[in-house]
Order: C-alpha cells, then sequence, then structure tokens
C-alpha cells in the first residue's frame, strides 16, 4: 500500500471499521473542540454556517454549534441511529442552532457555496475516495470558506510498554483498515489529497493524544478491550481473515494488562489541514 492511498481509492469496500458498539460511542462521546479540534478554534467566528461532516453521536458539533451561534450547524453522518443520538444531545443540552441529519459525503444534498466551514473529524481516514468526497465538500463551500480536516495517523502510534498482544492488535487494525477500503495513516496524506481535490490554499498542523495517566488508561484501554472483541472491528478482523476469536481475544488481555501497567503510555499523533475554498 502507498501512503496516498492509491490502491484503497478505488477499492470496492467503504464501510466503517468500528461500527457503532457502545464501546465506540463511549470514546468518540470524549471528543470536543478543544481535544480534536484546536487547530481550528482561530477560524471560528460567531455567525458561520458550518457543516460537520461524520459527525458521530455530536459532541464535537454541538460544541462548535455553541462557539457560533447564532451561526447554524448542521451534522451530518452515514446512520440514523447516530444522527438521532446526536439531535437528543443537542435537545438536552438546549442548543438550538444544530440540526443533524443523514447523508453521503460524496453526494451532499446541499447547494454550491452553502457554508463557510465544513469540519471533517476521524472520517477521511475510513473512506474509499477521500478525494472525492474532498472535492464534493468543497463545492459546497463559499467563496474563501474553510475546510477543516483532522485523522489520526496509526503509522506513528506509540505504544509502551510493548506488549506482544498490542502489537499484533497494532498490525490487525492496520490489516482490517485497508480491508475495508481506507488508509489507517490518512493523517499524512491530508494535504496531498486535498490538492488533489482542487484546494490550492491548504495549511498543514499535527496534535497527538496522548492517554498515560490511571484514568485515562482505564477509559482508553478498557474501552478497547471491549471493541476488539465485540465491536464491528472484530467482525471485520474475522471476516476479512485477518485475525480469529481467539487472536481477539488475546488482544483484550493485552490492553487490560496495559491498563494495569503504571507505566502504560498511549500517543496517536493526528494530521490536520484548513483548505480554503
Amino acid at each position: 500500500m502507498t501512503h496516498l492511498n492509491e490502491s484503497s481509492e478505488s477499492a470496492p469496500r467503504d464501510e466503517y471499521i468500528h461500527g457503532h458498539h457502545e464501546s465506540v460511542l463511549r470514546s468518540h462521546t470524549w471528543r470536543t473542540v478543544a481535544n480534536s479540534a484546536a487547530y481550528l478554534i482561530p477560524q471560528l467566528h460567531t455567525g458561520a454556517v458550518l457543516l460537520d461532516v461524520g459527525c458521530g453521536p455530536g459532541t464535537i458539533t454541538v460544541d462548535l454549534a455553541r462557539r457560533l451561534a447564532p451561526g447554524r450547524v448542521v451534522g451530518l453522518d452515514a446512520s440514523t441511529e447516530i444522527v438521532e443520538r446526536a439531535a437528543g444531545l443537542a435537545a438536552d443540552e438546549a442548543v438550538h442552532n444544530a440540526s443533524f441529519q443523514v447523508g453521503d459525503v460524496y453526494a451532499l444534498d446541499f447547494a454550491d457555496a452553502t457554508f463557510d466551514i465544513v469540519h471533517a473529524h476521524q472520517v477521511l481516514q475510513h473512506l474509499a475516495n477521500p478525494v472525492a468526497a474532498m472535492a464534493e465538500i468543497r463545492r459546497v463551500l463559499r467563496p474563501g470558506g474553510v475546510f477543516a480536516a483532522r485523522d489520526v495517523d496509526y503509522g506513528g502510534v506509540m505504544i509502551a510498554p510493548a506488549i506482544d498482544g498490542l502489537i499484533d492488535w497494532m498490525r490487525v487494525y492496520r490489516e482490517v483498515h485497508y480491508w475495508n477500503g481506507g488508509d489507517p495513516d490518512a493523517g499524512r496524506s491530508l494535504k496531498t489529497w486535498a490538492r488533489r481535490a482542487g484546494f490550492t490554499d491548504v495549511t498543514s498542523s499535527a496534535s497527538v493524544w496522548c492517554f498515560a495517566a490511571d484514568a485515562e488508561r482505564e477509559w482508553w484501554g478498557n474501552s478497547w478491550a471491549v471493541r476488539v472483541t465485540e465491536s464491528s472491528f472484530a467482525a471485520h478482523a474475522i471476516e476479512s481473515g485477518v485475525a480469529d476469536l481467539a487472536d481477539l481475544k488475546r488482544m483484550a488481555a493485552a490492553w487490560r494488562e496495559w491498563v494495569r501497567d503504571p507505566d502504560g503510555w498511549f500517543g496517536m499523533p493526528h494530521g490536520e489541514i484548513l483548505a480554503r475554498a
């Protein structure tokens, strides 16, 4: 595989590797603008109209809506169940300038030049054709509008201690990600993909998630200990032939071992871009 994901751009599969198991949503609902989109904060201004592509359970979307009020924010996701959950969060939080709808990033149901900002967090890594998605995003941006994207780069993930089961997890995760048509190293390719999609003004940055404190290890590691055997990731690993159930159980045990180790440390680097229409 190339880092530019040229092979996966024509892959027949285009599936979300994790699915929407509760263990997955548990990690997604932790996300806020501060911990997942800090690079975008200088671009946010009251009254802006924003589209949040792949919004998931809506925690970032609702946070963005608070910051942009009275501007309008639309959260878009492929899952009806997740859209309903996100809309419920906005209602519970009394955030009235955010709405949510089911949609397809390859065929956005919006007129040209509709949005000041389009945001995509951890989305492009899962797409079989990220360049086509970016081109469609560029279509709905107003002149001078900003496309903000942030994706992890699993090629740079750092794990300590180097427990065998976690090394196996990393290998299996990458292979399943490619099998699904995505690119686990998407963070490093965002700039290239944006330029291919027609953006000419692209600014790049990077940031890291780090899970090391006792509470962080417990939350992150136990989430993955469940996810590795019960989420769609497990089904995809078995279906693709990359791992069997016994392998996945060993990985789950390794995650729990990592949680218990006071020296446990996990770093996830992310690539980020701000691309102007």
